[in-house]
């Protein structure tokens, strides 16, 4: 009874002020509103991450009931596409790969535009500046060797091409990994690379495999000697002891920001709000680096063995150029690898 006083009492108050037209008590009225119901949450983080992240959120906000969907970036996207069609879109807020895809969604106008005070603390060019998304952390795409196959440790994305790791590389693809696809997309831009590289990865029998976690898997069971894949889960792999060793290439490693965003039909905005807020939060973001990711937010060290976004020689192209070719860019990998 307590509670539904309480919400009265707030909602008299809220009409009050509303009839004396005060945006700045509307905006009130709805920061201290009940954060409660259910919220629909699709992501491309990893299971356990997922399931970390909303139980500290829960612990925080005990009257919300969050359902979460998980796969790769682009079956995500698949499957939003899919509600989209059907005119019933059940995500409330998204937190997938990159920014790239968000633009997508952006272009499309599926997104609510929500400017968190957090912002305040995050690097304003890793921000959309019409506040459709915000990214949540910085994973760069690095190399990964086995240090029991490898006794001299490269420096250099050209060892994937050599003729010593013909057979022995293998790298997610970017028909299911967002930053996959991202990857594709700077790599083929850029002078140092092109298509030519990728053509010259299928002439040395890379492997393309699902995601991030099987590149891993393959490289530290031993399997495959060297990986292209996101940092986080080699540092992680190899502080609980796997034979891998994180290197970022000398020429430079494609970052993505794990963006997350409230869908402009979003039937739960309070809550998807307050979602947004705890992730970009300090706490948040030191859960975030308790979980093994770079932090984005400024005053937040970044996990052992990670480099910071200051520390990367960051490789990257045109956001619009690369949201505008996403597709032809697979198109033109499936030509050459078969997918």
């Amino acid at each position: 009874m307590k509670k539904v006083k309480g919400g009265l009492l707030l909602g008299l108050v809220s009409f009050a002020l509303a009839g004396c037209g005060s945006e700045e008590s509307n905006a009130t009225s709805e920061s201290t509103a009940a954060i409660e119901g259910d919220l629909s949450f699709y992501t491309s983080q990893p299971d356990e991450d997922a399931q970390k992240l909303v139980d500290a959120f829960t612990a925080k906000y005990p009257d919300v009931t969050v359902q979460t969907y998980r796969s790769g970036t682009e079956e995500v996207i698949s499957k939003i596409k899919a509600e989209q069609k059907a005119g019933d879109i059940q995500a409330d807020v998204l937190l997938v790969a990159d920014s790239v895809t968000f633009e997508d969604l952006k272009e499309e106008d599926l997104l609510l535009e929500y400017k968190s005070e957090e912002l305040s603390e995050i690097p304003a060019n890793l921000v959309d500046p019409d506040g459709m998304y915000a990214g949540t952390k910085v994973m760069a795409t690095a190399l990964v060797a086995n240090t029991a196959n490898v006794s001299e440790m490269p420096d250099s994305w050209e060892v994937l091409t050599d003729e010593s790791a013909k057979g022995e590389t293998i790298m997610p693809s970017p028909f299911y990994s967002g930053a996959a696809a991202y990857n594709l997309g700077v790599f083929t831009r850029n002078d140092t690379f092109g298509w030519d590289y990728f053509k010259s990865l299928k002439e040395n029998d890379i492997t393309v495999t699902k995601g991030n976690g099987a590149v891993l898997q393959a490289v530290a069971g031993g399997e495959k000697s060297y990986g292209m894949v996101v940092d986080f889960i080699v540092a992680r792999a190899k502080a609980e002891g796997s034979p891998v060793e994180l290197i970022y290439p000398k020429e430079g490693v494609p970052v993505i920001t794990e963006p997350i965003g409230i869908m402009k039909d979003a039937e739960n905005e309070a809550a998807a709000k307050a979602f947004v807020d705890f992730v970009l939060s300090e706490e948040g973001q030191e859960l975030a680096a308790e979980i093994g990711y770079t932090p984005i937010r400024k005053g937040v060290e970044a996990p052992e063995g990670l480099q910071t976004i200051d520390e990367m020689n960051v490789m990257d192209a045109d956001i619009s150029e690369l949201y505008q070719a996403r597709e032809d860019d697979k198109k033109e990998f499936e030509t050459i690898f078969g997918q």
